[in-house]
């Protein structure tokens, strides 16, 4: 710093976009920018009279001369500060400025010859240096000889040169930056420290424990570690327990926050906290947790998450479209279910509710969970689309052959070894709907298949238990994709049935009005021989459709919270025609006409699905014990 515009305690909000820079560049870029030497602040023409002459025995150089002695010509000092003040003045400040950029801004209106190095070095005790892309914390810092907080918040920090700070600091924050460790601060940290920001960095590793202890900081009352990748969650304790002075901690938004022991274990180890998590201790949490630290070693390190699944509405019935079955078939069934993506255990999915989970689909079975999307399914043709490749060519008795999705072992006659031909087909097949699989890092998880009601419910429960908790911490801040998918399955009879079979039931079914009760019999019989007809069918593969996606935002778990739950819209999907079907359907059933009473009082319904993830927490040391200990 070489000029007396080179530092001061300001808050800088005016962004300064560019390369990396030290701190002192960023501050005499800083004061640059509020032109503190130019109109109207400074000396000049407009206010030269105002000051005694400059000699090196004027001790009242810097008393400004009375008003009354202004000559003609020049500007008042409050004429001057309403150029400054004024919203539509040219040298108005920026929008967003700070109150130190406007109070240095009117003393260099007021007494501009105040400002100078040693006004600034010794004056001031604050330095706020945010978002201005600084990488380097120099020397130039030491200067500050009053220096007692701080803030280079949302920078582009790897490392802090310990020695470069004062020692008279006791604010350091360092949010938002790139730290990997704290052992850079360590090398000669400021004595008097009593707050030590470092939330949202990159500290990483069981190592970082050995740098929060009171050889280091011995002042230390407040710490925040919030947003870091901690794991070592009693290493980390143990040695906290050595700041004697410490009331203030912060660790959420570490790994090391999700196991269901964290908040207890932390209280009962650290006797003296007031805070913990922005969360006042009180004395009812040190009761319940009492004795917890002695058993640090019992307690596994895991985390366990209660994923809920319940109604879901608004689904159309598409199958009130389709025609009815002929004796050939096709014979189709509609299924749905409820698909989110969540981070592989280690050692399997497992329940500790003894049987009340619902059944859950592998990551297998889950459709798209494993291996090219296309091998096992097919998804519904968009409208306007060319029928593709997978529907198959027709035989001459009506069946259609597998497609090149249903994983067969022979492949079908039509298929040919030219790759031309090969190609153009891949080209034909429709593009797998990425929804319909996992998100990177992440496996798929589903309901069981319901058929269509009007509200289906899920009755879905699976609780994961992670040891891995760093990829963890990364699924809860990306959040969970949740997808509501139709399955379509269309069957064919294998053997075309006989025409002796199928045509008593026919006959039957047209003469019901004029035979008595031995031809209801015949007709009954015959029903009997059709329904049996769909026992063996050949499936096509599973054609899905996706009704509805979104993603799930989970970093509230991470940020202290123990449970999300959400209602998810996709928004309607149903069309008033399919709706106006189901109504009459409903209106056959009940033997009731109100076509008129459906118009007037339709309303449409958004697909919808009740989703909850819960982060288990521990409420007493029993409870820990019982349920995480080894």
């Amino acid at each position: 710093l070489q000029n007396p515009e080179s530092s001061y305690p300001i808050y800088f909000s005016n962004l300064c976009r560019g390369p990396g820079r030290t701190l002192s560049a960023a501050v005499r870029e800083h004061l640059r920018q509020l032109c503190l030497r130019e109109f109207p602040c400074g000396t000049g023409s407009w206010n030269k009279s105002r000051f005694l002459p400059r000699t090196p025995r004027a001790w009242r150089e810097l008393i400004p001369r009375e008003e009354e002695v202004v000559s003609p010509g020049e500007e008042s000092v409050e004429a001057l500060l309403d150029l400054v003040r004024s919203p539509h003045s040219p040298w108005a400040l920026l929008e967003g400025s700070s109150a130190e950029d406007r109070f240095l801004k009117e003393l260099a209106i007021q007494n501009p010859l105040v400002l100078k190095d040693t006004f600034f070095y010794s004056y001031f005790r604050s330095l706020r240096v945010v978002d201005k892309q600084v990488n380097l914390v120099d020397k130039g810092l030491l200067k500050f000889l009053k220096l007692e907080e701080l803030v280079l918040s949302a920078n582009q920090i790897k490392e802090v040169d310990a020695i470069n700070l004062p020692p008279t600091l006791k604010v350091l924050e360092l949010y938002g930056n790139k730290i990997t460790s704290m052992e850079c601060l360590c090398a000669h940290p400021p004595p008097r420290l009593q707050h030590l920001g470092l939330g949202h960095n990159k500290l990483l590793g069981p190592l970082e424990s050995l740098y929060v202890t009171a050889d280091h900081w011995p002042n230390l009352v407040s710490l925040d570690l919030s947003f870091n990748d901690l794991t070592d969650l009693q290493g980390m304790i143990a040695s906290l327990s050595t700041l004697q002075h410490l009331r203030l901690l912060v660790l959420q938004g570490n790994p090391l926050g999700l196991v269901p022991y964290y908040r207890g274990f932390t209280i009962d180890s650290l006797s003296r906290l007031c805070v913990l998590d922005d969360i006042t201790v009180s004395p009812s949490e040190k009761y319940q947790f009492r004795g917890l630290s002695h058993h640090g070693d019992l307690l596994a390190c895991e985390a366990q998450l209660v994923v809920t699944i319940g109604n879901v509405k608004g689904v159309p019935d598409t199958s009130i479209l389709d025609p009815d079955p002929g004796p050939q078939g096709p014979f189709i069934s509609y299924s749905y279910y409820v698909t989110y993506g969540f981070v592989e255990d280690e050692e399997g999915e497992g329940s500790k509710y003894g049987g009340v989970l619902a059944e859950v689909g592998s990551p297998r079975a889950a459709p798209g969970s494993s291996g090219p999307l296309g091998q096992d399914v097919r998804q519904e043709p968009s409208e306007g689309r060319e029928e593709s490749v997978e529907s198959g060519p027709s035989t001459p008795s009506g069946q259609r052959e597998d497609s090149l999705a249903s994983g067969a072992s022979a492949p079908p006659p039509w298929v040919t070894d030219s790759a031309e031909e090969l190609e153009a087909l891949a080209k034909l097949r429709p593009r797998a709907d990425p929804r319909l699989g996992p998100s990177a890092g992440t496996v798929l998880f589903s309901t069981t298949r319901k058929p269509w009601t009007d509200v289906i419910p899920c009755n879905y429960e699976m609780q994961h238990s992670l040891r891995d908790l760093v990829p963890l911490k990364a699924f809860l801040l990306a959040g969970t994709t949740v997808t509501i998918v139709e399955e379509k399955i269309l069957s064919w009879p294998l053997v075309p049935p006989p025409v002796d079979i199928v045509s008593p039931a026919k006959k039957g079914k047209g003469e019901k009005d004029k035979k008595g009760k031995k031809d209801k019999d015949k007709e009954k019989d015959g029903n009997d021989k059709k329904k049996e007809l769909p026992k063996e069918l050949r499936q096509d593969p599973p054609i899905l459709r996706v009704l509805g996606s979104g993603l799930l935002a989970l970093e509230p778990l991470l940020a202290g919270e123990s449970l999300v739950s959400s209602v998810c819209n996709f928004g309607v999907i149903r069309t008033p025609e399919i709706d106006r079907l189901m109504f009459l359907r409903v209106q056959r059933e009940k033997k009731k006409s109100a076509f008129a009473i459906y118009e007037s009082d339709y309303q449409p319904q958004p697909l919808t699905v009740e989703v909850q993830i819960q982060l288990n927490q521990c409420r007493s040391a029993e409870e820990a014990l019982r349920d995480f200990s080894l």
